[in-house]
């Protein structure tokens, strides 16, 4: 039966409200004017480098509150298919062990990476017209998109095609996926103050693509301490419960796997595999 809510999403629960408080506070404060950042005069005449920090703490309009909360609201099946430790605490799934944290390694580059380009080469490059970054953290929900992108495989496919006469009888159409209408909100998201929203859109994409296949300088050393995770005999306990698990996978599949055999993905990596048509 398929969970509801936020039924083992606690993660995606709190970036939801977040969110939405963030928002909220921002706008009873009346500081929603420091948060967003324009290259001259903040950074270049006025110096307030702490802008490049703080931009990602809310968004300042309703519209993007909105579109942002339902697109965690979305991705929570990330945090389904990974476990929340695993969302927030990724574990390797090959031969090494470490433990990596996906929110903490990213927030870094998700967080300077897009001021960055924007002061050093976009606004150069433009003559100082391309000088405005609008605050929220969608460098952050496009790094998760990234992830869903790679993950989630899709459940059928479809066709639009044309019903109009053409040339020599050819059919145009247009070939989309369960998938395709889950990227409308996040590209409303990307287009919505451009071009400084596609900016902070599309860096968080690479960012999320490069944490994904280890490009991300220091990201797969950084680990959560283990009286946050649970502890070492907790840690010991789930991985009794995988390894159980693992091997009955094996014996469903008719691949056995022991000790002195290279561990496999597992049953839920094997099936997306199998989805995406990975060997």
């Amino acid at each position: 039966m398929l969970s509801s809510g936020f039924t083992n999403a606690p993660v995606s629960q709190g970036l939801v409200v977040a969110v939405v408080l963030s928002a909220f506070l921002a706008t009873m404060t009346d500081t929603k004017y420091y948060l967003w950042i324009e290259v001259r005069p903040h950074l270049l005449d006025y110096r307030q480098f702490w802008r490049l920090l703080t931009w990602q703490f809310c968004y300042t309009n309703s519209t993007e509150v909105l579109f942002a909360a339902m697109t965690f609201y979305q991705l929570r099946v990330i945090e389904r298919l990974w476990g929340s430790k695993k969302f927030a605490v990724r574990r390797q799934q090959y031969h090494r062990t470490e433990d990596k944290s996906f929110i903490l390694s990213t927030i870094p580059y998700t967080t300077l990476l897009p001021p960055i380009l924007l002061a050093t080469v976009m606004h150069p490059l433009s003559f100082g017209r391309i000088n405005y970054l609008p605050s929220g953290p969608t460098p952050l929900l496009f790094a998760l998109m990234a992830q869903y992108h790679a993950t989630i495989p899709y459940i059928y496919k479809y066709r639009l095609s044309s019903s109009l006469p053409t040339a020599g009888n050819t059919e145009h159409g247009l070939n989309l996926t369960s998938k395709s209408t889950s990227y409308i909100l996040p590209l409303q998201l990307a287009l919505s103050q451009l071009p400084g929203s596609a900016i902070a859109a599309g860096v968080g994409w690479l960012v999320g693509f490069a944490y994904r296949r280890e490009l991300l300088p220091g990201a797969t050393r950084w680990r959560i301490p283990g009286w946050i995770t649970g502890g070492t005999g907790t840690k010991g306990r789930y991985d009794s419960l995988r390894r159980r698990m693992e091997g009955e996978a094996g014996r469903a599949t008719g691949v056995e796997t022991t000790q002195d055999q290279t561990r496999r993905r597992g049953m839920v990596g094997g099936l997306v595999d199998q989805f995406r048509g990975a060997a």
